[in-house]
């Protein structure tokens, strides 16, 4: 679909710096989107545009799309009735972006709100960890970048520690770069025996 395609290109230009770009497909990714009438679609593209607001710096433009994603997809029904290659897009994803957007805009506070809201009941849906570990991980190391960044070191190994777990235990995690620029900021607290112990086991 055509709402995907330019959805996925405002993905690559917000992450090489051309938030221009970005918003520009993300235009042409929203009209295509609502012909479609399926609420993923549209609330998936609202999330792109939310996400490249957010890498501009632009709080109220990042909250306005990430809100209209969310309020579009109350309107979700059941997947198999949406086109195919938006069956992955839930509530907990909305949210995993919204996080992302509040770590790009100097909000930690509001970003483990939204890692929070992930771990509810009610977020499950479609959403399932267990079928995708490293996605997993790579949300669990973020959120353990957001306690660090409130400076609570026990929280963030504390997390640090099941993003470890997710990927398999210290051995699968080992070489991966999932974990490589939380343990660059934990060297700053290595004094701490905690975090001496994290970065030794995962060296």
């Amino acid at each position: 679909m055509q709402a995907n395609v330019f959805a996925f290109w405002s993905m690559a230009r917000y992450s090489d710096g051309d938030i221009s770009g970005a918003l520009s497909y993300t235009e042409e990714a929203l009209r295509n989107a609502i012909h479609t009438g399926s609420p993923r679609m549209i609330a998936m593209v609202h999330a792109r545009a939310s996400r490249a607001h957010a890498k501009a710096g632009d709080l109220r433009a990042s909250q306005r799309a990430e809100d209209a994603a969310f309020t579009v997809y109350d309107r979700a029904g059941n997947p198999d009735d949406e086109p195919a290659c938006v069956y992955w897009v839930s509530r907990a994803e909305l949210h995993s972006w919204a996080a992302s957007n509040a770590s790009d805009l100097n909000d930690p506070r509001r970003a483990l709100a939204h890692y929070a809201a992930i771990a509810t009941p009610h977020q499950a849906e479609t959403h399932d960890d267990d079928a995708y570990p490293r996605s997993r991980a790579l949300r669990l190391s973020r959120e353990a970048d957001a306690h660090l960044s409130l400076r609570d070191v026990d929280a963030a190994v504390h997390t640090a520690d099941q993003a470890v777990q997710a990927m398999g235990g210290v051995t699968s995690a080992r070489g991966t770069t999932v974990l490589t620029g939380l343990r660059t900021k934990l060297r700053a607290h290595q004094q701490l025996p905690a975090v001496r112990e994290f970065l030794d086991r995962t060296v």
